[in-house]
């Protein structure tokens, strides 16, 4: 008992670095994950083909790999060359990752929404933007909370990869005390670890799934 009690502080350490990448990265990519969506259904084909692009760029080749490439390799990119700490790299990598990931979730909720609420929606006047805020998005809600569930979730787990950058995580602070005291104690309290962040995720999905039901 004693000895989960002196490994606990490191690794609370680390799973404040693991929390401050997840919540970061779902504040930024939900919104760019939003505004690529909405781009994607542009009428300008253009822009549709450019986020198309970005999208299958994305989801086509491993976080990992990106993460490398923004810390590694940005700085001898012509032109660019910028080379990032690796808080804001990994921050960087993940938001431009998931973003694409939500961009499709985004995408296919509002295509789910009845092609009749956008004629009655120019019955009543509004237009586009109007359309969008009041009628199709808060009828999207709805459609995309079960992947959203399922891919902020894995957003919890893929954090771990922070590691090849060196960072201080959950993963890597357990890591390094199982090979300092020779035991696997400490990946089974990184486990309960994650296994706690995502029970309170899914409860918090569960929530608002019930409450968007109510309107049903």
């Amino acid at each position: 008992m004693s000895y989960l009690l002196d490994i606990l502080s490191p690794l609370l350490q680390g799973s404040l670095v693991t929390l401050q990448v997840f919540s970061l990265t779902l504040l930024l990519a939900v919104p760019l994950g939003l505004g690529l969506a909405l781009l994607r259904l542009s009428r300008r084909a253009w822009l549709g083909r450019l986020v198309s692009g970005y999208v299958w760029l994305m989801r086509g080749t491993p976080l990992m790999l990106q993460m490398l490439f923004i810390y590694f390799a940005l700085p001898f990119v012509p032109v660019i060359g910028i080379r990032l700490p690796d808080f804001p790299a990994a921050i960087l990598a993940f938001t431009l990752n998931y973003a694409a990931y939500f961009a499709e979730i985004f995408r296919a909720g509002i295509q789910s929404v009845d092609r009749g609420q956008y004629e009655a929606s120019k019955v009543l006047g509004l237009n586009y933007v109007q359309t969008m805020r009041r009628i199709v998005l808060p009828q999207m809600v709805k459609r995309i909370l079960p992947p959203m569930s399922n891919e902020t979730i894995t957003l919890v787990k893929d954090t771990s990869l922070i590691y090849v950058l060196a960072m201080n995580d959950l993963l890597r602070a357990a890591r390094g005390i199982v090979q300092r005291d020779f035991t696997t104690s400490p990946f089974v309290v990184a486990a309960a670890f994650y296994l706690l962040m995502t029970l309170v995720l899914t409860w918090a999905f569960q929530r608002m799934e019930k409450k968007v039901a109510v309107y049903d």
